[in-house]
């Protein structure tokens, strides 16, 4: 079904439905979000999403004129997708990040400004983790900002802060640039692989599947709007889509590396390295596979380790649990949030709903490990889904996740000519990481 959508009318249809739902989406967070962040983000990107709707009315028009009109190919969509990421995504956080820089300090979610702290904290203490003495002496209003509910990693991100103070060196810039990054060289590495596997008749309907993917983790609302404004997800998001890239076409090395430098940065990866992980099992890689997945993240929680153990654990696991000096803000009304607040016993009862999700993923993994990049996407996408609408606290951004995963699977279907995996096609191979 997702294919006979997504092919009609060589994708245009789609194309213009998605660019006029996220004109409709922006227009609407910049007239009633409370977060002015969203609000700046909203009044800008409401433009770039009409103008790429009107371009893609335009194209819907010139295929209908001549089907095998340029103006309507996959090159011409490519083009107004890279424009579209630019107005709705780029410029926003620019623009923000200037008039941060220039003394607004309504311009960055609290994310930006917590990143930026624990680079310089890396730098003077050696940590980017502030202890829970060290937290409780702060003013109450600024408790919550002294948490880093992230992985050492993420503190990388907060350097250039600390060197220099100026619009280019906004965290939010940085993650702009390893995202981009990060997805050039999955689009790279799939492309390559259809190209090596001599599949020259599925090179099309690959740079077509690619390209909504690539939609899917750029130009969708939720990823623009979290980029311009936040922005911590979106490299992580990046690796572990590079993760799936190098599955897909038989590098399990690679993969390992990709999604362990995720899972130095953020917890969200760790569950895609877990799904990963069966998958190289079949691949009979396990243990290429292992030592960056789970190396690159135990190597990145040592020296905090070393340096401040209780400030570790305080902010990694005390915090995001809830048993932090103040609990996380986050609150969208899916239903794990919904019973955890409505019901009595619920933040129980909704904890229970997610281990009872997660006990059910892991006996499908072990009943019938994924053999494929694509299944795994889809595992981790479904899973994901299931991990955000149960858990007590969440956020509506999350669901950039399950989104991205799940529209990247048939692109990593198609990277072998046959329509699989190839890392089904090169199974017994040796390992070209």
């Amino acid at each position: 079904m997702w294919q006979t959508i997504d092919g009609a009318a060589g994708g245009l249809p789609l194309d213009l439905g998605l660019y006029a739902f996220s004109a409709a989406f922006a227009g609407i967070t910049a007239v009633t979000s409370t977060l002015p962040p969203h609000r700046a983000w909203g009044a800008v990107a409401g433009i770039g999403y009409l103008v790429a709707a009107l371009l893609a009315t335009g194209q819907l028009l010139a295929r209908r004129r001549r089907p095998d009109s340029p103006l309507a190919g996959t090159a011409a969509r490519t083009a107004i997708t890279a424009l579209t990421w630019t107005t709705t995504a780029l410029l926003p956080l620019a623009w923000q990040s200037a008039q941060r820089s220039a003394g607004r300090t309504d311009r960055a979610q609290e994310e930006v400004v917590v990143v930026e702290h624990s680079g310089a904290r890396l730098i003077h203490d050696g940590t980017p983790y502030l202890g829970h003495d060290a937290i409780a002496a702060l003013p109450p209003g600024e408790q919550l900002l002294g948490y880093t509910p992230y992985q050492p990693g993420m503190a990388l991100f907060g350097l250039p802060r600390a060197a220099l103070d100026t619009w280019w060196t906004d965290a939010r810039v940085w993650f702009a640039l390893a995202t981009a990054l990060a997805l050039a060289l999955a689009v790279r590495a799939l492309r390559n692989g259809t190209g090596r596997d001599g599949a020259a008749g599925n090179r099309t309907r690959t740079d077509a599947a690619l390209l909504r993917a690539v939609q899917a983790a750029t130009v969708l609302p939720v990823c623009a709007l979290t980029l311009a404004t936040g922005g911590d997800d979106l490299p992580v998001l990046a690796l572990c889509l590079l993760a799936l890239a190098h599955a897909a076409t038989g590098r399990p090395g690679r993969a390992g590396i990709a999604v362990g430098l995720a899972g130095a940065l953020k917890l969200f990866a760790w569950p895609i390295a877990l799904v990963l992980l069966f998958w190289a099992v079949t691949r009979r890689a396990a243990g290429r596979y292992a030592v960056g997945a789970f190396g690159l993240p135990v190597a990145a929680l040592l020296p905090a380790l070393l340096v401040d153990r209780d400030a570790l654990v305080e902010n990694v696991l005390r915090f995001p649990l809830g048993q932090g000096l103040v609990t996380s803000p986050a609150a969208s009304p899916f239903p794990g949030h919904l019973i955890a607040t409505g019901l009595p016993g619920g933040r129980a009862v909704a904890t229970g709903l997610l281990l009872a999700a997660g006990i059910a993923i892991a006996v499908h993994l072990l009943r019938r490990p994924p053999r494929t990049a694509a299944t795994s996407a889809l595992i981790c996408g479904y899973g994901l889904l299931a991990a955000i609408a149960l858990m007590p606290a969440t956020r509506f951004g999350y669901l950039l996740y399950p989104l991205a995963l799940l529209v990247w699977a048939p692109a990593l279907r198609l990277a072998a000519p046959d329509g699989s995996s190839s890392a089904d096609s090169a199974a017994g191979a040796a390992d070209r990481a």
